[in-house]
């Protein structure tokens, strides 16, 4: 329990055994063992921020929370091992010599959150992918303008190692967005071990069984919890093998792709976390998962049904679509004298970050995925000469008015990848081409 420590120094208090004036102003969080020592809590990093924006300057905290609850500015961190630790801290006595025992870790929630983490940045690169040119052409537009991604193609093909490899394309965290990702992290008790402070983009890959209340969070008035789309919050959530997921569960994500956060409402509560993230979707044609077409036994309605399961409204929020192949033998064995690493890709898509950031100085939005209809056609309207790709899909009916905003964000993308002030009518031609469905 959070505030078993703080009841046992109150009861303490009341029983004179320890000065209830030194306590004054200082908040106690820890869950207190039997045997008298201060475990590990979750949510430590929320508990000081709050504390130090009601006033208080120092908090007492388990050894093992002392680096997370140090990256609160000005507030005085006390870490302490053991009840008797602190009651020396307290009567102002020397600390007491203790056992170095290992505290046993944050336990993971228990509300069926089924997540993995990403492997370390530093062990992926773009370039272990032979072939897939379009593929890594369209992960680099994807993490320059923060654009959702799907891939659709056989076994082996390539689709979880470039999901994987996204984060690696991504910028390194800013300080304020790093603490918000923390404070997510330190509440679901999945904060990485030796890793007070996340710099990374995390990568969230839930499982097809993950329920609704994993995915996008949930518990009970006094544990609500956040789920897998929070946890991924300013990273990447994978979807793998996304037909096999409840339909529920995937439609649930429609809310936070919208709004960059989701509510869980309850009778006595209701908590929002965020969840501003880059979605990517990935599935087999078929549910045979044959790897070469020749092997498929699916009928076109079985793949048709199968497929289908996506709805239509969470493809429609999806901006880059492609439909992978094989790589070829060639490709396999030639591939690595031309596939740029994620350094150099990295760095492309720093600088069309900044040229965005640049252009959107002084509004809201940070990134062109973030960038809203109206002001696409206000602002940011494009030159008629660029605009002929959309309006022939317009006029043919096989680009709606909201894909065609999707289509603008990423033309904007692609320029600013090109180091071009607006998008040409090739730039458009190619987000549009994205948009429907590539065959790479």
């Amino acid at each position: 329990m959070t505030f078993a420590l703080s009841i046992a120094v109150s009861v303490l208090g009341a029983a004179d055994v320890v000065s209830p004036a030194v306590c004054a102003r200082l908040v106690m969080i820890g869950e207190l063992g039997l045997d008298g020592r201060v475990h590990a809590v979750r949510g430590v990093l929320p508990a000081i921020l709050g504390a130090a924006e009601a006033g208080f300057t120092s908090v007492v905290v388990p050894t093992a929370n002392g680096a997370e609850a140090a990256l609160v500015p000005g507030v005085k961190v006390v870490p302490v091992g053991s009840l008797r630790a602190l009651m020396a801290y307290l009567r102002d006595e020397p600390p007491p010599v203790e056992e170095d025992e290992d505290d046993p870790p944050v336990p993971a929630p228990a509300d069926g959150h089924a997540v993995r983490s990403g492997p370390h940045r530093d062990a992926l690169d773009l370039s272990d992918v032979r072939g897939q040119a379009d593929a890594r052409r369209a992960l680099e537009i994807s993490a320059a303008g923060g654009h959702h991604l799907w891939l659709s193609g056989p076994p082996g093909c390539g689709k979880t190692m470039l999901a994987e490899r996204l984060p690696t394309l991504l910028p390194p965290l800013e300080r304020s967005a790093a603490l918000e990702v923390t404070t997510i992290h330190s509440v679901a008790g999945t904060l990485p071990a030796g890793q007070p402070l996340i710099t990374e983009p995390p990568f969230c890959a839930p499982h097809h069984t993950t329920t609704r209340a994993a995915m996008i969070g949930g518990g009970s008035r006094r544990a609500l919890r956040p789920g897998a789309a929070s946890l991924a919050h300013q990273g990447v959530l994978f979807i793998d093998e996304a037909p096999e997921f409840s339909t529920g569960v995937l439609d649930a994500l429609r809310q936070p792709l919208e709004d960059g956060a989701v509510t869980i409402s309850r009778a006595e509560a209701t908590t929002r976390f965020p969840a501003r993230f880059t979605l990517v979707l990935a599935a087999n044609p078929c549910p045979c998962a044959a790897a070469k077409v020749l092997e498929c036994v699916c009928t076109p309605a079985v793949r048709s049904r199968y497929l289908g399961r996506i709805s239509g409204p969470l493809l429609d929020r999806v901006d880059l679509k492609l439909e992978l192949e094989a790589a070829t033998r060639a490709e396999l064995r030639y591939d690595v004298d031309v596939a740029e690493s994620s350094e150099v890709v990295a760095e492309r898509v720093l600088l069309a970050r900044e040229r965005a950031a640049k252009r959107l100085a002084g509004t809201p939005w940070r990134t062109n995925s973030d960038v809203p209809g109206p002001e696409l056609r206000r602002s940011l309207a494009l030159p008629t000469s660029a605009m002929w790709p959309v309006d022939k899909a317009l006029i043919e009916g096989t680009l709606s008015a909201r894909g065609m905003h999707r289509v603008l964000r990423v033309a904007w993308t692609i320029a600013d990848l090109g180091d071009r002030g607006v998008p040409a009518d090739h730039d458009v031609g190619e987000a549009l081409e994205l948009w429907k469905g590539k065959r790479s």
